[in-house]
């Protein structure tokens, strides 16, 4: 995987981030995926994170994984949800100026508490086409605006996860308005160890058709 190390700014605080950018094209559909809680060790080189990412990559999408304020050598402390919402604007803004991705093809997926932030800031943002929520807990955020967003929206969770019940989100994503798309995968848990490439290709799946030339 081609991989390059970047930094950009949220506000006064200075973010690293990867970038990966495939070849052989002039643009290509770009994804922001967003790491899980950072006060549980959630970084960038999540094994989930970077599964999405290295998939992504295989289907000729571009992706930036990030360090959210605090973690890593990223600037800062926890911002409590409301300073990582402001990471995920600032990641999407620098993904949509870089000169290799389209614009007109952004993409964004969460996990756990990544798509806590990173969820809410898709649906709002126009640039954002589609978005991907895996393993999200229900009950930590707001869902009124996902359950009317227009966008394709991706919900999955595994079969065993304690964290993210998958009736509360069967449930959900039956009230959602189309386009949307629910997948359980049997015998994964929150943390998806052993899980990663069934996670990884329904991902990718949902991008490379919500993400295609008619997006």
């Amino acid at each position: 995987m081609n991989e390059a190390k970047v930094s950009f700014r949220s506000g006064r605080l200075l973010l690293e981030g990867v970038e990966s950018t495939p070849g052989g094209a002039d643009t290509f559909p770009a994804v922001v995926v967003c790491h899980p809680h950072p006060s549980f060790g959630g970084s960038m080189d999540n094994n989930v994170v970077m599964s999405i990412c290295e998939a992504l990559f295989e289907k000729s999408i571009m992706t930036l994984r990030f360090n959210f304020r605090g973690v890593g050598k990223s600037e800062g402390s926890f911002g409590h949800g409301i300073g990582e919402q402001e990471d995920v604007e600032a990641a999407i803004s620098f993904l949509v100026a870089e000169k290799r991705a389209d614009r007109r093809r952004l993409g964004l997926a969460g996990y756990s508490a990544g798509a806590v932030f990173g969820v809410p800031v898709a649906v709002r943002d126009e640039r954002v086409r589609a978005l991907a929520a895996i393993s999200l807990p229900i009950g930590m955020m707001d869902l009124e605006a996902v359950r009317t967003c227009p966008k394709p929206k991706l919900f999955v969770s595994g079969s065993r996860d304690d964290f993210a019940s998958v009736d509360a989100l069967t449930e959900f994503c039956q009230s959602c308005v189309e386009p949307k798309e629910c997948v359980i995968i049997d015998g994964a848990d929150h943390f998806w160890q052993g899980y990663e490439a069934g996670l990884a290709s329904t991902v990718t799946d949902f991008f490379s058709r919500a993400l295609g030339p008619s997006a």
